[in-house]
């Protein structure tokens, strides 16, 4: 690629000419022509019926676009705008379910992040610890629950727990964002300023990048933003679409006291992230060589690039590299809605990355997580020294139940992120140790014995806000030998029975298990982890799918599992985070004092030996900032 130095876009060019350039014909001596005369009449008689006339064109054209907007469009939201698909376009065939006040309220979170009411979308933009306080940042539509019109969201936290919703950062008010202030990403410079780069989407469906910086460096709570004058810092390069380049990284700082920068890009089906240097963060420079490309991929976007100690549990600063150290690049799939990684080495001689293993290249190796997680992002927190990963967690219900309850999609709960020691191929996600003080009462469960096809109540009361840690030990049955190992995965869920599982807990199920949502490990040549959403609700416009990979098993471990339960989403974690898992449930009877939890064993040639310590979790405090 030819290296080429940015420039900023005349907005004047952009915008057609609206006012003719020319005023009436005027006489040599100034005075009015009569036909000029008649013309000025009936212009000035003409004048309040166009204005009347106007002024009800703009109203009907504002209800066209508030009913476009809370009714089915004719192609997924997000897809015109050059992003990816922000609707379920395969639940529309399907009649909407009777949802009751009661089922939709059950569904709301209780200590899961998400706006007060309305969608929100992609990732936690920019989060960053700053005098005290956890900052996110989020794409939120305030007007709706459906997507569009995407503002910043902003909320504050002293422990990524309780959160407190904060005034809107920023709006779509300026030329170069006028049609999305997209995902973005904040940068702490060692003076203790604050840049903010992020993606515009320009009037007319561009993709550019611009900088934001703090209004008031000593307010902690960064209620005040300001877009650079002379935004876009950075538009996209020669050979780049105008809807293939978003998404700026947090930067880093080489040996050359340059800053680098990752934007998400494509050339036709090849993904790859373009690398920037810049001093000022106004000037960018475009590298001539891509950090890094997959042929096949799609476009990625929403890239992170961060690096891992492969010796110790702490997190490190974005900028760390040398001995001991890996980096991970990451990035979300705009074709498969995934969140792909892998571990390599970057040489920072020509700021280029290379993974570990090319068969667990970005995009065909790895995922974040296998269920439904999106646009995810981390950040270094000085403040206890860790890596923090956030991801958005869509709905999976329909448009239509959305804009009935008021709100759609929430973010996972906050991660921290090392490497895997034992596999050196994976990362461990886990939630953050703040969850643990949400922990009520604990309830204790040892070697609980589950014979094949059985089913085992656990007595905890309501199960709808749980931290679950789960062990499994496996008793071969004498007279089925040692088990036949079929190459099973996941199969088609947790009722397709075989010698070695499926095994493992069900979650948000009704004593009848007319609705359940299995979490479970299943046996063959290695070993699976899975969630099976099929069974998880009776309504039809529900979309409920079977996700799950395999997870590597090292050594002398046990099968363990700790899955999170919050209402309409669960989190689970197999083998201490080796593999991950999001899915999102919405019974119509397994809800309030009706959510049970179970023991199941539907392998044909095991027992099952279960040990579990379960807590009853209390909600979060998120709620607007007290200002009074």
């Amino acid at each position: 690629m030819k290296k080429t130095k940015t420039k900023t876009m005349n907005p004047d060019s952009q915008i057609p000419l609206l006012i003719p350039p020319t005023s009436p014909t005027m006489e040599s001596g100034g005075r009015p022509q009569k036909g000029t005369l008649l013309f000025i009449v009936s212009v000035l008689f003409l004048m309040p019926l166009a204005a009347l006339f106007i002024s009800l064109h703009i109203h009907n054209l504002q209800k066209a676009f508030r009913r476009e907007e809370n009714s089915l469009p004719l192609f997924p939201r997000g897809v015109a705008e050059g992003v990816s698909a922000k609707s379920n376009p395969y639940l529309w065939q399907k009649g909407s379910y009777n949802w009751t006040n009661a089922m939709l309220s059950w569904q709301r979170t209780a200590f899961h992040f998400q706006p007060q009411k309305n969608w929100m979308n992609g990732n936690i933009y920019s989060p960053l610890f700053y005098k005290g306080w956890y900052h996110i940042f989020y794409q939120y539509n305030p007007e709706s629950a459906v997507f569009g019109n995407i503002t910043w969201g902003h909320a504050v936290s002293t422990d990524l727990i309780h959160w407190l919703y904060l005034p809107i950062a920023m709006l779509r008010d300026s030329w170069y964002d006028a049609k999305g202030v997209w995902s973005g990403s904040a940068t702490l410079l060692p003076d203790g300023r604050i840049v903010m780069l992020y993606t515009g989407n320009t009037h007319q469906n561009v993709q550019v990048q611009n900088l934001a910086y703090p209004a008031n460096l000593s307010d902690p709570l960064l209620l005040h933003w300001v877009k650079y004058a002379d935004n876009p810092v950075v538009l996209p390069p020669p050979g780049i679409g105008p809807k293939d380049f978003r998404d700026p990284t947090t930067a880093w700082v080489g040996p050359d006291d340059k800053w680098r920068v990752l934007i998400g890009s494509k050339v036709n089906q090849t993904g790859l992230s373009l690398v920037y240097k810049t001093q000022d963060f106004i000037h960018y420079e475009l590298n001539d060589e891509y950090m890094h490309e997959v042929p096949g991929t799609g476009m990625w976007e929403c890239v992170d690039f961060y690096p891992v100690s492969v010796n110790g549990p702490d997190g490190l600063d974005t900028s760390v590299n040398g001995p001991g150290v890996k980096h991970v690049l990451k990035s979300s799939l705009d074709d498969t809605r995934g969140d792909h990684y892998a571990i390599g080495r970057y040489f920072i001689e020509n700021d280029t990355w290379v993974p570990d293993d090319p068969n667990k290249d970005v995009g065909i190796g790895l995922k974040l997580d296998y269920g439904r997680f999106y646009a995810s992002k981390t950040f270094y927190d000085q403040n206890k020294k860790r890596r923090v990963l956030w991801g958005w967690i869509n709905e999976s219900d329909s448009e239509t139940a959305d804009l009935k309850k008021g709100w759609a999609s929430l973010q996972s709960i906050p991660r921290t992120v090392v490497f895997d020691k034992k596999t050196e191929t994976h990362l461990l996600q886990w939630p953050v140790e703040e969850i643990e003080s949400l922990r009520l009462r604990s309830y204790e469960f040892e070697e609980v014995v589950v014979k094949p096809g059985s089913v085992v109540p656990l007595d905890i009361g309501p199960a709808t806000q749980l931290d679950i840690f789960a062990e499994f030990e496996i008793e071969y049955l004498a007279s089925k030998g040692t088990g036949k190992k079929e190459n099973v995965g996941c199969g088609n869920g947790a009722f397709d029975r075989s010698s070695l599982g499926p095994f493992g807990i069900l979650a948000i199920a009704d004593d009848k298990l007319s609705e359940l949502t299995p979490i479970y490990f299943h046996l063959s040549n290695t070993s699976f982890f899975c969630v099976d959403e099929t069974r998880s609700s009776k309504a039809s416009d529900v979309s409920k799918l079977v996700f799950g990979s395999e997870v590597p098993v090292v050594g002398d471990e046990r099968l363990s599992m700790r899955v999170l339960v919050d209402h309409s989403i669960i989190e689970s974690f197999a083998q201490g985070g080796r593999t991950v898992i999001s899915s999102r449930v919405y019974p119509t009877e397994a809800i309030y004092e009706a959510a049970r939890l179970f023991v199941f064993n539907n392998a044909t040639d095991i027992n099952i030996k279960a040990s579990l310590k379960i807590w009853q979790l209390n909600s979060a405090f998120i709620r607007p900032f007290p200002f009074h």
